[in-house]
């Protein structure tokens, strides 16, 4: 792997695979939480209206680019980042990443695509209103992280949606979308040091070869602003909540959860990866999956969520269930949860979940998109890539002691919030 800075800031990172398909992504530092002064959602709806034409490209032109060498192009946003990414075929990963590099610094937000986008938007706030178990996890981190940034909803509202306007777009792009907040990364069979060579040729070609006047790292941690810059660091501290909204659903859905570690929290951070992945992760041997699943028949499906941000984190139990099984399925997460905070797991046990949780990170790390995409963001959140023997040894170090103790930080009573649907 080869990776470094671009005379303009741009981060970069280059891997070479053995697949002739190449991914490659361009990672923005700017999310959701980084709305202030703008209307709630311009994010998620600049990551929407951005392929509706360049200065060099038509909309209808931008969408058959890649379509016409078998590529796909793609986007999503988070509360902290915006991410366009592309798959093609390894000869065409020039194309592909001078066309994300076109996207991000020329937009031009034509206004009829932009009305036409905004009907598109709103469909999809209205889908997920409809759709208890994605709705309630809004509206979940809507109220724990209350008076935060990170409260906002990633699709805004329909009211708010309504009310960007081009020049409010222009403005978002201009501000937030500078390089020294970016990073681009590719993983194909190529050659590194030429794939590097043509990476910081493209960003000079579109950045400049001078620095943006970004603030600086010592200066972003001089403002307590953390290892990326024009951040708003701070941590929650809306007080926990326990509320039951009638829905008249058929369905009971609910969310329990709590602050967590933030990135750059390490050894508390690993420690709640490990826990939650016992507690409710995929796999079918998760505790809470097979008491409440596979033992008793409850739910459809239960997890143990855990979202990391650079200010703090979010641990969430999610499950939905018939109603007349909702306190049956309460109680029996006290139960197993007062478990692993009464006592620290077995050596054995301990042993086996490390070894299940590299595993499941060594499959999902095999595919060569989700490899370009978290590489983006290990740049952006620490400005280096860890290899696999790196997360070994750390993972490795965590102990039961560890584990246990976060089990009964996290999931303390007193800090503990619930939010039903029923």
């Amino acid at each position: 792997m080869r990776s470094g800075k671009a005379g303009c800031g741009l981060q970069y990172a280059v891997k070479r695979s053995g697949s002739a398909v190449g991914y490659c992504a361009l990672s923005i530092k700017c999310g959701t939480r980084d709305e202030a002064g703008y209307h709630c959602g311009i994010a998620h709806f600049t990551e929407h209206t951005i392929f509706k034409g360049t200065e060099k490209r038509s909309a209808s032109t931008i969408n058959s680019y890649l379509d016409r060498l078998g590529g796909e192009l793609n986007a999503f946003t988070t509360k902290e980042e915006i991410v366009f990414h592309a798959t093609v075929l390894k000869e065409d990963l020039s194309k592909a990443a001078s066309l994300l590099f076109e996207l991000a610094t020329c937009p031009t937000f034509p206004e009829q695509e932009i009305q036409t986008e905004k009907g598109v938007v709103i469909d999809e706030i209205h889908s997920y209103k409809d759709t208890p178990s994605e709705d309630i996890y809004d509206r979940f981190e809507e109220m724990i992280f209350k008076g935060h940034p990170l409260s906002g909803n990633i699709l805004g509202t329909t009211a708010s949606v309504k009310k960007i306007t081009r020049e409010e777009l222009l403005a978002f792009v201009k501000e937030k979308f500078q390089p020294c907040r970016m990073a681009f990364t590719v993983v194909a069979d190529i050659d590194e040091e030429r794939m590097e060579k043509g990476l910081v040729k493209l960003a000079e070609k579109f950045f400049g070869k001078e620095p943006a006047s970004c603030p600086t790292l010592q200066e972003c941690e001089e403002r307590g602003q953390g290892i990326f810059p024009c951040s708003n660091r701070s941590v929650p501290s809306a007080e926990p909540f326990d509320k039951t909204i009638s829905k008249r659903n058929h369905q009971a859905n609910c969310v329990i959860g709590a602050l967590a570690p933030s990135l750059y929290q390490e050894r508390e951070r690993l420690a709640t990866v490990l826990l939650c992945n016992i507690l409710g992760g995929p796999a079918t041997n998760s505790i809470l999956n097979s008491v409440l699943r596979e033992k008793n028949g409850w739910v459809y499906g239960v997890e143990c969520g855990y979202t990391q941000f650079t200010d703090t984190g979010l641990v969430a139990i999610t499950l939905g269930c018939d109603k007349s099984n909702l306190e049956k399925c309460l109680k029996a997460i006290d139960k197993e949860i007062a478990k692993l905070q009464a006592e620290p797991l077995s050596e054995r046990r301990l042993k086996a979940a490390k070894k299940q949780l590299l595993g499941q990170i060594a499959i999902s790390g095999d595919n060569g998109e989700t490899q370009c995409l978290s590489m983006g963001k290990s740049l952006l959140a620490y400005g280096k890539i860890s290899d696999g023997k790196d997360n070994r040894t750390l993972v490795e170090g965590i102990s039961a002691a560890d584990v246990q103790e976060m089990a009964i930080k996290i999931f303390d009573r007193n800090r503990l919030s619930k939010l039903i649907y029923i």
